[in-house]
């Protein structure tokens, strides 16, 4: 039976494990799909055990992204310009490292009304993913990226890839028609992003790559404004829907029943 797994730190909140094997299954594809907490030590291990064929693939998510690079044999164009990799396979007996974040995140955003060429956009966070949804963000069209970061050279440092991006100190709020929150606060309950909603207009679009919880305190101080509001529910289901393409050759199904398995 081949093996797969999603690696990160922290992983328990992951719903690739059930993502993958719901497809398995409705694919009739003999495989398993697990979650490994790893620190970046243990990045090596995972390396050799795709290549022993004792692993078959793996996602990785934060705080990885970039961390398992140096361990691979070759990297995807788009891997390359963000320095970010969720999806590894073996290819002529090379060790490749793929972004399919970039694809994840366009491919959600099939599911607003929202006009994105020629909007301003204020991104929360740096890290992880940060860099796939700018690739992205630039290929649509949009005007201005704005990026704030708790660490600031972090955000400054996105520069040197995408040159066009500006930096604010965190806190610090730019007018935008979009705002992202690419940070992990929301993953726990209590999490807030302290900025200023008030006296602001509903033609927004608020997006949290988060999808569990569902509802953030985020998107939840848009949905009070009125605003449009989506998760990362449908980057996570897209992006996993081309690493599946990748490693199975087969395009899985995204259809109302799997949003209600995953209970998303």
């Amino acid at each position: 039976m081949k093996k797969y797994i999603v690696i990160g730190n922290p992983i328990e909140h992951s719903l690739s494990p059930k993502l993958h094997n719901y497809w398995f299954e409705k694919n009739n594809i003999i495989a398993n799909y697990g979650k490994r907490k790893i620190d970046k030590s243990e990045i090596q291990k995972i390396v050799s055990e795709i290549k022993d064929n004792s692993l078959h693939g793996a996602n990785v998510t934060v705080p990885f992204k970039s961390d398992v690079i140096p361990f691979l044999d070759m990297l995807s164009e788009e891997s390359e310009i963000t320095q970010s990799v969720n999806t590894i396979y073996m290819h002529d007996k090379k060790l490749v490292g793929h972004n399919t974040d970039i694809k994840g995140f366009e491919l959600s955003l099939k599911g607003t009304q929202f006009e994105l060429k020629n909007k301003s956009i204020f991104i929360l966070g740096a890290g992880g993913v940060v860099p796939s949804i700018i690739y992205a963000l630039e290929k649509l069209g949009v005007s201005k990226i704005t990026v704030s970061n708790r660490t600031k050279q972090k955000a400054e440092n996105l520069k040197k890839t995408f040159s066009n991006v500006s930096v604010v100190d965190w806190g610090d709020q730019p007018e935008f028609d979009m705002i992202i929150n690419a940070t992990s606060l929301g993953l726990n309950i209590e999490d807030k992003i302290v900025l200023n909603f008030n006296n602001m207009n509903k033609e927004k679009l608020f997006y949290d790559v988060i999808y569990n919880p569902k509802e953030t305190n985020f998107l939840r101080a848009g949905k009070n404004l009125g605003c449009q509001v989506m998760n990362g529910k449908m980057m996570f289901i897209y992006q996993a829907f081309e690493a599946f393409k990748i490693w199975h050759k087969v395009e899985p199904k995204i259809n109302e029943e799997l949003k209600r398995f995953l209970d998303l």
